[in-house]
């Protein structure tokens, strides 16, 4: 391992060696996805994804912990300036983050990238703000969240698109989890053309390698409503199997091909680079598999992202940094020399002709799928939820999630749960209320005011143990067409929110780059809710993963 220290703050980047204008983020060139791979939108020259992934300190499998800290890797200029230098050395085009606060300035970062050529792929989620693999839902505060981080860089030419998911299927029994990560690909696509944003900004999902993956890529291609857009742009794969020196039938890589040809959208490796069975250690990871992926692979897969910068605990990482000092790893020279020798033929997209169509989603059945393709969750909205909350006659009047169990256990124990059908959420038979999307505290004053109506208004029938009491009801301007679609029981169709949803309040001087759960400072507890750990579908939903049915009585 050999040390640098970083090269001073790139003003033009490496455009300016060559004798031409650097790239800003306004004038680079947008990368779109058109059929099975990635254009230029300038020259229509293919674009191959030669990346890496640049969090800091970072578990890329999420974390529903809403007290787990990450740093925004975009924003903070000195740390672009130090790291850029060497990413290009190994020929780095594009670089997945996985969390950045929308309510931080990246305008310098991404300058800089853009700069030198680079792009970025986001992730959506946060700790303890994504959605839950064991218990999913599709509401409120994740909606809020997603949108604010495509308000925050959707500005930025050099930005390719965003994942709405990283892994949130990572066992057979979590396929029902599926279903709210295709609603939150709806809803982002949706949102994204509602406000008039970049029509080349994509919305993907990265999967693992995991036994559904051949359902999991159907599904999230299909499109089984007719009129609504519920289809990736582009599909990421976290792919390990080739360790050390494997081969392209060893590593499955020939499998992945042959899988994947007939796929309507770009493929990419969101993640590779194994360190198991590696001579030397995992620092020492020859990667070999470039050769391949940017060789006899590219008239399906589009290259990859090699996980990851930053060395941790883990034992990933291609350099050691401490302070400005940026100390690369022996795979960090292997992959520069791999990458070196790569020649991937170019396809001009004024010659390419996409012919594959939409895959058929997966059925429901047996212990393999168990997300129905339609209906998906229902569209999320902000003002439906506060509209429901200001017309409650009985009212939740605790904000301790804890506490909430038992009154959902009751509400919704009784006659077969028909107080609770506008929370339901049961992604195998297509079951979904309109409230589902709500907080928790809404959701628990929803069922416990339909239980208390129907006991004829008595005072006893609100209360709970003290965790609802009665309320003046009133109604805000605008909110009758909505509480007219729920209707009454719930169990309506809601339109989707418009207006902007998120925050895009980059460059607060408020806000820290080191983030703990949602953004602090700077965004309100209704714009970023992270769920506790009582919320009560743990105690009264089965049917996301089961399909036995619905409540636990």
């Amino acid at each position: 391992m050999w040390t640098s220290t970083a090269l001073p703050h790139l003003a033009l980047g490496l455009a300016a060696v060559s004798g031409t204008l650097a790239a800003s983020y306004d004038t680079i060139p947008e990368i779109e996805a058109f059929g099975q791979h990635f254009f230029y939108t300038n020259n229509g020259s293919q674009f191959y994804l030669k990346g890496v992934a640049y969090q800091e300190n970072f578990n890329a499998n999420g974390s529903n912990n809403a007290n787990t800290k990450y740093t925004d890797p975009l924003a903070d200029a000195s740390k672009c300036s130090r790291d850029i230098p060497f990413m290009k050395e190994i020929f780095t085009n594009v670089i997945r983050v996985y969390a950045i606060d929308p309510t931080q300035n990246h305008d310098d970062c991404m300058e800089q990238l853009a700069s030198n050529d680079i792009y970025v792929i986001a992730d959506l989620g946060e700790p303890g703000t994504s959605i839950d693999s064991n218990d999913p839902s599709w509401n409120v505060g994740l909606y809020t969240r997603y949108t604010a981080v495509v308000d925050s860089l959707s500005k930025y030419k050099n930005v390719i698109g965003f994942f709405a998911g990283n892994e949130v299927v990572s066992a057979q029994n979590q396929t029902a989890s599926a279903a709210f990560v295709k609603a939150a690909v709806r809803d982002t696509k949706a949102y994204i053309k509602q406000m008039k944003y970049r029509t080349t900004l994509g919305v993907g999902y990265a999967t693992a390698d995991v036994p559904s993956r051949d359902e999991l890529a159907h599904y999230f291609a299909c499109l089984p409503e007719s009129g609504t857009d519920t289809s990736i742009d582009f599909w990421g794969y976290n792919v390990y199997s080739w360790c050390g020196d494997s081969n392209y039938q060893t590593s499955s890589y020939g499998e992945r091909v042959d899988f994947f040809q007939d796929y309507p959208v770009p493929v990419f490796f969101a993640e590779y680079g194994c360190i198991e069975g590696v001579e030397g250690g995992p620092t020492h990871r020859p990667f070999t598999e470039v050769a391949v992926l940017y060789g006899n692979m590219t008239n399906v897969f589009s290259g990859g992202i090699v996980y990851e910068w930053f060395y941790s605990e883990n034992q990933y990482g291609l350099v050691q940094v401490d302070g400005n000092s940026v100390s690369p790893y022996p795979d960090f020279t292997s992959l520069k020399s791999q990458l070196a020798k790569v020649t991937p033929s170019i396809t001009q997209s004024s010659a390419y002709k996409p012919l594959n169509t939409a895959p058929a989603c997966p059925s429901v059945g047996g212990t393999t799928w168990a997300a129905v393709a339609s209906p998906l969750p229902p569209a999320v909205n902000p003002q439906l939820c506060s509209c429901e909350a200001a017309t409650f006659q009985c009212n939740v009047a605790s904000n301790d999630e804890d506490s909430y169990a038992a009154a959902f256990n009751f509400i919704c124990g009784v006659d077969g749960g028909k107080y609770c059908g506008g929370i339901a959420r049961n992604a195998t038979t297509g079951d979904y209320g309109a409230i589902g999307g709500c907080s928790p505290k809404q959701q628990l004053g929803f069922v416990a005011n339909q239980y208390y109506m129907d006991s004829s208004a008595k005072q006893s029938a609100c209360d709970f143990n003290g965790v609802a009491s009665t309320q003046s009801p009133t109604t805000t301007a605008g909110c009758e067409a909505l509480l007219s679609a729920a209707g009454t029981a719930g169990t309506g169709s809601v339109p989707s929110p418009t207006g902007q949803q998120g925050t895009a309040v980059a460059g607060t001087a408020a806000a820290s780059s080191s983030s703990q759960g949602a953004a602090a400072g700077t965004m309100g507890t209704s714009a970023f809710f992270n769920y506790g750990k009582a919320y009560f579908v743990a105690y009264v939903i089965t049917a996301l993963v089961s399909g036995v049915g619905m409540f636990v009585l």
